[in-house]
């Protein structure tokens, strides 16, 4: 009885998921969102046939060369997998995790 019920709970949470990633799309637009690293950054997210098609980062304050591989990995990685859930860029962390953040708020006005 319990390894049915597991079976049944562990079935549940994966149709759950399954749902929640490919029902949500998001709508067409531009969006600026905000993030935080060592001082205010800003984004720009272009959503197309509601996928992200384009991330910029638009202004930053961030330490030039620390933030430089980033600035400019994180948000072509963005694009590529469609999701935020991407890995830090090592020694740039901070702006890393700043993009992100700001691409998430940027992505709460297309949902």
């Amino acid at each position: 009885m319990k390894k049915t019920i597991s079976l049944a709970l562990v079935l549940i949470l994966i149709a759950v998921t399954l749902v929640g990633c490919g029902g949500s799309s998001l709508t067409d637009g531009t969006y600026t969102g905000e993030g935080e690293g060592m001082a205010p950054l800003t984004v720009e997210v272009t959503v197309t046939d509601g996928k992200i098609a384009n991330v910029e980062v638009t202004e930053h304050d961030e330490t030039p060369d620390i933030s430089d591989p980033a600035i400019e990995q994180i948000p072509a990685l963005i694009v590529e997998k469609n999701s935020t859930d991407v890995d830090a860029i090592s020694g740039a962390t901070v702006t890393s995790d700043a993009i992100k953040e700001a691409v998430n708020n940027a992505l709460e006005g297309a949902q």
